[in-house]
């Protein structure tokens, strides 16, 4: 053996060099990462054919071995890892030569492009990434940011540490809405950070807060890090859990788990929602508390500027806080009373099928085993109980065509337990009703009659709901009965949001703030997939900026606020209405309908090209594509190459080399500890996109193959990449805002200012470890 290494072992560290000094040498990433593919290939293919290169395999002819496996251990098991002295035998690191290992790489190589960049399922998932991209500069170049930080500085400034606090909250923000870390971190580092100079904050502070809210993007949704990572977690995780049910003995992951090994994107967007958060409260908690032990370095300041009306402390509390609470907490309780609810009237013409066991209980004895032992006694002694009553009742009730009676019936019954309110209505009325309070709040000098005439219309939108609606009437009925009570609450509402747009807090917030909750809610509520929320909110950033740059250049913006009330428009029709007019029997309503829907459709485009005109007129929209083009060409370009450097590690034993390690240590705890470990200084010399691409998908196996909820280990990767991100002295976000900090900010002041974001973080991590509910709890909460 050279050096007194195995082979394989020399063939890793071969390819940790090239692929390293491909990084270091100054070529493009994307590029470096396949050239050192195809060096490091071609290195230890000379190396293998001079006989330089041995690897000692277990030799799986000897007796040791016959009596090992004999003794009951699984051949998958033994590794020269936890049998040390078992007889081994010298092996070429290439079987069959490397003409063979290159052949195989080669059509691997075009049949893995196919799947994953050109036709693959995982391709519709990955245009989300080009839909971030395109959202989160589009709201970065129209100034939106710039905005966001000046209002919430004065609304935070007067606190001591107020900067601070403010750069936090508009740092979850800019995650929110563009998912991408070097834009937030340079960004609020030419905006930020000579404002709290200025105003005598500690450079340690300020460069900390901002490198360390900058970083938020990584794991608040929708982060293109969760996007990539859980387009490998879900083929990982089932793949390794199908693997590991046939270990245990048992037939598929569904027979051993009880459940499918299915882990989505959108279910990760979820998973990911509280821990960023705590991770934001945890920086500001920080600020505050910095601010009360050390006033003079994060001074309380009063920033001048912003219009709206003062108010009093009482009409603030009764307005803008009481009066909201009240009114969605009274239609919580009006919906768990059931007088809010859903009036669909819609029945199967099939029959439910009847649900089977918790478990399944037909298996052999070693998956049986392996069940109790997994599941525990009870839960199995429960699915045995369940199986019973069921084979007593006469099995599993198949689905079965009703007859008219059972559908009539059937349709009756939910007739009869229809909601007196919809929840549509209920929803709408909320909005509204929660425009007027603010309108009242923000204004309070000025004449409610306009508010006092909405209020009414929504009270009759209730009443008509209530009492000429029932749940047969159809939708062009119901639209006609609701005209004139939506028409009075709509009147209201302008003027609310009219006196509304006069405070600089709502004027700033709300329109990105709608954007944001239609991209994530969409998401977050298991309505569409991430790809669809993406273009819905690449689409709105562009009428968003358009609409700012009118308002700059003193142009109307009626056009695109007309265009956005053409999707609503086409949404509530779609939602009411089946436009299908492709079936027999459309009704004239519904021809009607159609017709309101497409021309609000083609209205609503041309609100998007009008913006998207608009953008280009004003030379902001070719720079927009251009970086948008330069970002997305890298992530697939390093796709492509880091696909080629895992097939290169694949071919001469690397991968399952390194799994082999892993795989020894008894205790996963241990190894997922050691994992996370290695990525943590891996993320000091290499971005998260070559992490994803080049490491996971040789560690994964491993870490998606135990007890573990994939849920929880993608997110734990993700906080601990964002880590490293900000690890001196080898941390990006150090880096971005290194480039953009004036002169008296030092790499010291950064460095220093950081560490304590650090600790927070690792804080953040030992949370998540000792509590993962909090990563489960709202996947478990959200129905999928």
């Amino acid at each position: 053996m050279l050096f007194g290494l195995d082979g394989v072992e020399i063939g890793l560290i071969i390819v940790f060099f090239c692929l390293f000094g491909g990084i270091l040498s100054g070529f493009p990433v994307a590029f470096a990462i396949g050239g050192a593919g195809i060096i490091s290939f071609a290195i230890i293919a000379a190396l293998d054919s001079a006989g330089l290169l041995i690897h000692q395999a277990i030799d799986t002819g000897s007796q040791m071995y016959r009596d090992l496996v004999s003794s009951g251990v699984k051949p998958d098991t033994i590794s020269v890892f936890r049998y040390p002295d078992l007889p081994r035998v010298a092996e070429q690191v290439f079987t069959g030569g490397w003409e063979t290992a290159l052949d195989r790489n080669v059509s691997f190589i075009v049949n893995r492009m196919n799947e994953r960049v050109l036709a693959g399922q995982s391709i519709e998932t990955l245009l989300a990434v080009l839909m971030f991209v395109l959202m989160g500069i589009t709201l970065e170049r129209s100034k939106i940011a710039n905005d966001l930080l000046t209002t919430m500085a004065r609304v935070f400034g007067p606190l001591p540490g107020g900067l601070a606090v403010s750069i936090v909250v508009v740092g979850a923000f800019l995650a929110a809405s563009t998912g991408i870390v070097g834009a937030t971190v340079v960004t609020m580092g030419l905006l930020a950070l000579p404002t709290m100079l200025r105003n005598n904050y500690s450079p340690e502070l300020a460069t900390g807060v901002i490198a360390a809210s900058g970083t938020l993007g990584q794991i608040i949704p929708p982060s293109i890090v969760i996007v990539l990572l859980g387009t490998l977690a879900g083929d990982l995780y089932s793949t390794a859990q199908e693997t590991r049910a046939v270990a245990a003995g048992c037939t598929d992951a569904l027979t051993y788990l009880g459940e499918p090994a299915v882990v989505s994107v959108g279910t990760l967007f979820q998973a990911a929602l509280l821990p960023g958060i705590m991770l934001a409260i945890l920086y500001a908690l920080y600020a505050f508390g910095y601010a009360l032990l050390n006033p003079s370095k994060a001074p309380a300041v009063a920033i001048a500027g912003g219009t709206g009306e003062p108010i009093t402390r009482a009409e603030g509390l009764t307005w803008l806080l009481a009066a909201p609470l009240g009114l969605i907490v009274g239609v919580l309780l009006m919906s768990s009373v059931g007088l809010v609810g859903s009036q669909n009237i819609t029945v199967s013409g099939f029959s439910e099928i009847s649900e089977g066991a918790s478990l399944r209980t037909n298996v052999s004895a070693e998956c049986k085993a392996s069940m109790i032992e997994l599941h525990g006694q009870e839960a199995w002694d429960k699915a045995v109980t369940e199986q019973e009553q069921i084979d007593a009742a006469g099995g599993v009730t198949q689905s079965q065509r009703l007859s008219e009676e059972e559908l009539a019936a059937a349709r009756e019954a939910k007739i009869a337990s229809a909601a007196p309110i919809g929840t549509g209505i209920a929803v709408i009325v909320v909005l509204l009703g929660l425009t007027l309070v603010f309108g009242r709040g923000i204004a309070p000098s000025q004449s409610p009659q306009p508010l006092i005439v909405g209020a009414i219309g929504l009270l009759l939108v209730v009443l008509a709901d209530i009492l000429l609606i029932a749940p047969t009437t159809s939708s062009g009925v119901t639209f006609a009965i609701m005209a004139l009570p939506m028409a009075l609450a709509f009147y209201g509402c302008r003027a609310a949001a009219a006196r509304c747009a006069t405070n600089d807090l709502i004027r700033v917030v709300f329109p990105p703030l709608v954007l944001i909750i239609a991209v994530l809610g969409s998401i977050l509520g298991g309505i569409t997939n991430p790809t669809p929320a993406a273009a819905l909110g690449a689409g709105g950033a562009i009428m968003l900026a358009a609409y700012r740059k009118l308002q700059d250049q003193g142009r109307s913006g009626k056009v695109i606020i007309w265009s956005t009330f053409a999707i609503i428009i086409c949404l509530l029709i779609g939602v009411n209405f089946d436009l299908r007019i492709n079936q027999g029997g459309v009704t004239a309503e519904t021809w009607v309908a159609f017709v309101m829907a497409y021309a609000a459709y083609i209205y609503a485009l041309f609100g998007l090209l009008f913006g998207c005109w608009v953008l280009f007129a004003s030379g902001v929209l070719t720079p927009v594509v251009r970086e948008t083009a330069k970002v997305t060409s890298m992530v697939f370009t390093i796709l492509i190459g880091s696909q080629l450097l895992n097939l290169v590690v694949i071919s001469f034993g690397g991968e399952h080399y390194i799994q082999e390690f892993l795989k020894s240590f008894d205790n996963e705890f241990k190894v997922f500890l050691i994992v996370m470990l290695v990525l943590f200084v891996l993320g000091f010399v290499l971005d998260f996109l070559e992490i994803i691409y080049i490491v996971i998908p040789i560690v994964g196996p491993v870490i998606y193959g135990g007890s573990f909820d994939p849920k929880w280990v993608t997110i734990m990767v993700a906080v601990n990449l964002q880590t490293s991100f900000l690890t001196p002295p080898f941390g990006f976000a150090l880096f971005y805002l290194r480039g953009v900090a004036p002169k008296e900010v030092t790499t010291g002041h950064i460095y220093r200012g950081i560490i304590p974001f650090v600790i927070i973080q690792v804080v953040g991590i030992g949370i998540l470890w000792f509590f993962p509910s909090i990563v489960t709890i709202v996947p478990d909460l959200i129905p999928n």
